[in-house]
């Protein structure tokens, strides 16, 4: 699997990273705004238990903050009364949050299509032995990071032991019908494990179905490429090596515009552990606000009075419009 291993560095170099909105002007594209809502992206808090190196959440074992009972509430409260249809939950691990049971059932009550961001591998902590089929009853769209088909890359990205877990877990998701029936929808995530870009998405999807049935009996419904942006450890690990600048550059340099049009802070609200908002999942763990909204706390956001709203950016912005884009739905184009 030769795109999932090490590859050669990108030298630094000395340049001015580009401005986002300049960039787009430049393309002769209109000022990036808000469209009409369609998601509500929600961070349960940075509990998981793993620590892999690519998190831009940087979320881990050792991680504190976790949304409340009461914060939950304001959310779901406020979902109601602006009749959301979808929500994606993530983490950390989602289901580490002692209220994420209660919190999907809210959801579901309220007709909601809920995505859930498994890492595969909290099946198998304490009290989640009955997860799998807990998922399948409330046909919980499961999304799952699997970075590779071979454990020597998955470990590498995400640690000893993980790979021979998440084969597990895949097994027991296909057990209870995931991955092989319409209803439930098992879809893996695949990124980059050093500074490039992830192959073309319909291609690799093949590849991985294949290698996963062959090797493992594994089936799932489709694969989803995201470019590891720079942003936190992914960040961390380009300064370690000498790659940001170099990195930067390859994002800026693979520029599309035909990939604006769909990006996910077009369309969904970022909400952190304490209920803040923000226009996507990056400007969340960069701490940029959400421009389109006076208010700090999604309860204070009226979803109507932002659509045609600005849209904060940051130089980071272009690692999701490089090549055929990223978001967390996987290609752009």
């Amino acid at each position: 699997m030769a795109f999932a291993t090490a590859a050669t560095l990108i030298p630094e170099t000395r340049f001015k990273p580009a401005g986002f909105h300049h960039t787009i002007q430049q393309h002769g594209l209109p000022k990036l705004s808000r469209a009409k809502l369609s998601e509500l992206q929600l961070n349960l808090g940075r509990l998981c238990n793993q620590a892999c190196e690519h998190c831009h959440v940087d979320a881990g074992p050792k991680r504190k903050e976790i949304m409340t009972r009461e914060t939950a509430d304001k959310i779901l409260d406020w979902a109601r009364r602006n009749e959301i249809k979808s929500v994606d939950l993530t983490g950390g691990a989602p289901e580490m949050n002692p209220s994420f049971r209660y919190i999907v059932d809210a959801f579901i009550d309220m007709g909601v299509a809920i995505k859930s961001r498994c890492n595969l591998t909290v099946l198998f902590e304490p009290g989640q032995d009955d997860l799998a089929s807990w998922y399948a009853k409330r046909q919980i769209h499961v999304i799952s990071s699997m970075p590779c088909y071979s454990q020597k890359n998955v470990d590498a990205q995400r640690g000893k032991g993980v790979f021979e877990k998440s084969i597990r877990a895949l097994r027991l998701l296909n057990q209870q019908g995931y991955g092989n029936t319409d209803n439930l929808i098992l879809d893996l995530v695949y990124n980059p494990g050093g500074a490039f870009l992830p192959p073309p998405q319909p291609q690799l999807e093949q590849e991985y179905k294949q290698r996963l049935f062959d090797d493992y009996g594994i089936e799932f419904t489709r694969l989803l490429t995201l470019t590891n942006l720079p942003v936190n450890r992914f960040q961390h690990y380009l300064q370690r090596t000498g790659q940001a600048d170099g990195y930067q550059k390859l994002l800026q340099d693979n520029f599309n515009a035909s990939t604006v049009s769909a990006l996910m802070c077009r369309h969904t609200i970022s909400v952190d552990w304490l209920g803040k908002v923000y226009d996507c999942d990056f400007n969340q763990m960069l701490d940029i606000s959400m421009a389109a909204s006076s208010g700090h706390y999604l309860w204070d956001v009226d979803s109507e009075s932002i659509v045609d709203g600005k849209i904060a950016v940051g130089s980071h912005c272009f690692g999701c419009t490089a090549g055929a884009g990223s978001s967390c739905g996987g290609a752009l184009t």
